[in-house]
């Protein structure tokens, strides 16, 4: 056997060997939730910042693609198989709300990579008063969609009338 048939044959026994509990799940990528919404992440920087950008099914409906930005950290970027990470979405093109997302990233036994998150959406209220309704809490799981290279989600987007506050 050649050194060429050699090195594939070890590359293919180490992978099959590595067990989805030590792969390492990456955040960067396309990610879709049960809603449909989609979310693109940028590579992660040496600290664990990221970038990215979010579109919610909401603005779909109306038939008015609105990309909104999304910026967050990951903790212990490269020594966890199964990291923590935060990110927050500015809704301002079409809404006065901001939400953000705590979750952490898995793999499954399958292979899949899922990121298990809880989000809280905060809209603009006129008074003090009015607080009390200015919250919601939800969850979304988010699994990995292969998609060509490159920004997917920034293409979606158009200029569109305003639309009503976002479910994450």
């Amino acid at each position: 056997m050649g050194s060429g048939a050699f090195a594939l044959a070890l590359f293919l026994a180490l992978v099959v060997c590595i067990s989805p509990a030590e792969r390492k799940c990456q955040l960067s990528g396309l990610w879709r939730n049960e809603q449909d919404s989609l979310m693109e992440i940028s590579t992660l920087t040496d600290d664990g910042g990221f970038q990215g950008e979010y579109l919610t099914r909401v603005t779909l409906t109306g038939g008015c693609p609105r990309v909104s930005p999304l910026k967050g950290a990951q903790q212990q970027p490269s020594e966890v198989a199964s990291p923590t990470f935060a990110f927050t979405v500015r809704w301002d093109m079409f809404s006065n709300a901001t939400t953000t997302f705590a979750g952490q990233c898995f793999v499954e036994a399958s292979g899949r990579e899922v990121l298990s998150t809880t989000w809280l959406l905060r809209e603009a209220v006129g008074s003090l008063e009015e607080d009390w309704k200015a919250t919601r809490v939800g969850r979304n799981i988010f699994t990995r969609k292969r998609a060509p290279g490159g920004k997917i989600l920034h293409s979606l987007s158009s200029s569109c009338e305003d639309v009503a506050s976002p479910t994450p």
